[in-house]
């Protein structure tokens, strides 16, 4: 592990934390659960406990470092810690750039999508580069953050109307929008057909699921097995009286078009 270093106060936009280097490798950003859980007005416990619940995504030494682990009980003031605070705490959490950006996932809001902005443009990857008097770096590496998260975001909002969406072209379409946003190509997704039980096609027609089934066999819409064609395919399903899967046949608009003329014509004998 790297020499941890306390850097001093950090002021982004109007949100002030502790800034941290090392740890994570030289020169290399790092932010407190503390001060993380304060920007996104959340409770330092409630952040811990959702690392925890996480444990297994993120990666000691990579991810996070527990201070308490690694450095001199006596340095408790160096990080902005009380005595007491430092004492009473099991975990005192240091995240690197990768570490909060899981953290952001497990987040997942608005709010945690503005802040990392700030964040990643003008603390996480922007200091270094301004030491070393790089300026057109910190153009280009900003704009690129600025870019790559406007997308994000834009995907993630149609990804949001599409769900919520009635019509399935419209959805269909706004996913497409949002696959060109984050891939730079639209791609289409294939529509989904709706799909009919036997049970669905007897209340449309007004017979047993039974009787559908014995129409269906007559007219030999049924594809082999597995497969499908225009009238319907073949699907696994639990059995209703064992976890035993058994295949059932699923209509398309096609297949309960064909039972309904069939149906008609029976009725009318």
């Amino acid at each position: 592990m790297n020499e941890l270093k306390v850097i001093g106060r950090e002021h982004i936009g109007k949100y002030e934390f502790t800034g941290i280097e090392g740890g994570f490798g030289e020169n290399k950003k790092a932010m407190l659960v503390k001060d993380i859980a304060k920007i996104h007005g959340r409770l330092v416990k409630e952040i811990n406990k959702l690392i925890k619940q996480n444990s297994q995504r993120f990666k000691n030494g990579i991810d996070l470092i527990d201070l308490k682990q690694v450095i001199s009980n006596n340095l408790f003031s160096q990080y902005g810690f009380t005595k007491a605070q430092w004492g009473n705490a099991n975990n005192i959490y240091l995240l690197s750039e990768r570490g909060y950006s899981k953290l952001l996932k497990i987040l997942e809001d608005d709010k945690a999508w503005e802040i990392y902005d700030e964040l990643v443009d003008n603390y996480f990857n922007m200091r270094q580069a301004i030491k070393e008097n790089q300026p057109s770096l910190v153009a280009s590496k900003r704009l690129e953050i600025m870019e790559k998260n406007a997308a994000t975001r834009k995907a993630n909002l149609l990804f949001k109307i599409a769900q919520a969406t009635n019509s399935e072209s419209s959805s269909q379409s706004l996913l497409a929008q949002a696959a060109k946003e984050l891939t730079g190509e639209m791609t289409i997704p294939i529509m989904k057909r709706k799909e009919y039980s036997a049970s669905e096609v007897g209340k449309l027609v007004g017979k047993s699921a039974n009787m559908v089934g014995r129409i269906c066999n007559q007219l030999g819409l049924k594809a082999k097995q597995p497969g499908q064609n225009e009238y319907g395919r073949w699907s696994n399903s639990k059995s209703q009286h064992s976890d035993k899967e058994v295949p059932q046949w699923l209509y398309f608009d096609e297949g309960v078009m064909a039972i309904k003329t069939a149906n008609k014509e029976m009725n009318k004998r």
